[in-house]
């Protein structure tokens, strides 16, 4: 069994934001593998199904960004699920866009997501597909910029990450995370 956890914002307003890629990424997934998003649990939108053999969980945390990790751990606690089987996608400044980074462990790096994340997990050392948004220019606002829609430029490049972060998900289904890092990192 696997779940992933993509991180973002309920509501109209945000669903085209940057800070909503997780989302985009799990929705992407979603319909490629017939699973639906639609139960509302863990306060969460969660979706169940299989893929590649494997149980296959997809939760949306409608807590907002700053305090996914509540609804992570309810899903955790409800379902028994294990750590090593989480994998958090989310947008990450330090990650150019159009780029997806795996990591394993580290800290929350500004993003309030993850540090909701850290806090309710008690750990920094869980799986994650950080999906790159780039940093705003010099003197833009950091939430002002995260809360805001992609470029046009931008639109055009979103369905390819959008794509190859599937594909991670899909290789994380039938590989260790290592091998996965060692694949999508390169």
């Amino acid at each position: 069994m696997k779940w992933f956890v993509g991180l973002g914002n309920p509501g109209r307003q945000y669903e085209a934001t940057r800070h909503n890629i997780g989302w985009m990424a799990l929705d992407r997934f979603a319909d490629k593998h017939g699973i639906q998003i639609s139960q509302n649990k863990c306060k969460g939108l969660l979706g169940e199904g299989h893929v590649a053999g494997q149980k296959v969980y997809l939760l949306k945390p409608q807590t907002f960004m700053n305090l996914s990790g509540e609804s992570i751990r309810a899903f955790m606690d409800f379902y028994k699920a294990s750590l090593e089987d989480l994998v958090v996608i989310y947008d990450d400044m330090d990650t150019p866009f159009g780029s997806i980074r795996l990591r394993y462990q580290g800290s929350a790096g500004g993003h309030n997501g993850i540090k909701s994340t850290i806090q309710h997990l008690g750990t920094q050392s869980f799986q994650r597909i950080r999906m790159g948004i780039s940093r705003p220019l010099p003197g833009r606002n950091i939430a002002d910029y995260v809360l805001s829609t992609f470029s046009k430029e931008e639109v055009q490049g979103i369905p390819p990450v959008l794509d190859r972060t599937c594909e991670a998900m899909e290789h994380l289904l039938q590989h260790p995370f290592e091998k996965t890092m060692a694949v999508f990192n390169a």
